[in-house]
């Protein structure tokens, strides 16, 4: 009898360690599905921030662009750049375009040039999909001041998610999805 004890015994031993219980896979596997969910929120916010500093550094080209074009003009055209409406709508196209060799401008035709083709930039119209244009800042408007030989360029474009505020210099819309760059130069 003491040996059928102790075989029972053992074959109770053994069942109790096969294998995992179903409550330690439920629990694997809800650790395992939170560290997935994780990586996919994480992936997710960083191609937020992505695309926001996307934004952010096209808008300080565009703000650079627009004062080497003033650079590149004759000065005493610099207050025909001045305007509050850039990106509103987009200027009809120069009866003269100076991007060819079939002709030189004068500085002032350089000016409605320039500054049409800066405005093509800013709304993304120079760069189309189909008839869909797919360059530039979302919802982009741009001020450009000129004091002396002071300028001023403010461009505003509609960011993805909310800040605490949305100042805009005055330039746009306010909004606290708003976003802006300031760039100050003297063009001499």
């Amino acid at each position: 009898m003491p040996q059928l004890q102790t075989s029972f015994q053992l074959r109770k031993c053994v069942k109790k360690q096969k294998g995992m219980t179903f409550i330690e896979v439920l629990i694997a596997l809800f650790i395992m599905v939170t560290g997935i969910l994780g990586a996919v929120a994480m992936q997710a916010t960083a191609k937020k921030g992505s695309f926001d500093a996307m934004q952010r550094s096209l808008a300080s080209s565009l703000a650079q662009d627009i004062i080497e074009r003033m650079r590149s003009n004759d000065a005493a055209t610099l207050a025909n750049y001045a305007g509050t409406d850039y990106g509103v709508t987009l200027n009809s196209e120069p009866s003269k375009r100076c991007n060819t060799s079939g002709g030189l401008c004068s500085a002032a035709e350089m000016t409605t040039n320039d500054q049409y083709e800066w405005e093509l930039a800013l709304m993304g119209a120079d760069v189309k999909y189909g008839t869909s244009n797919v360059g530039g800042l979302l919802d982009a408007r741009a001020c450009v001041s000129v004091t002396n030989n002071a300028v001023k360029v403010v461009i505003t474009w509609q960011g993805r998610v909310e800040l605490v505020s949305g100042s805009t210099e005055s330039c746009g819309s306010t909004s606290n999805k708003r976003r802006q760059v300031l760039v100050e130069a003297f063009v001499y």
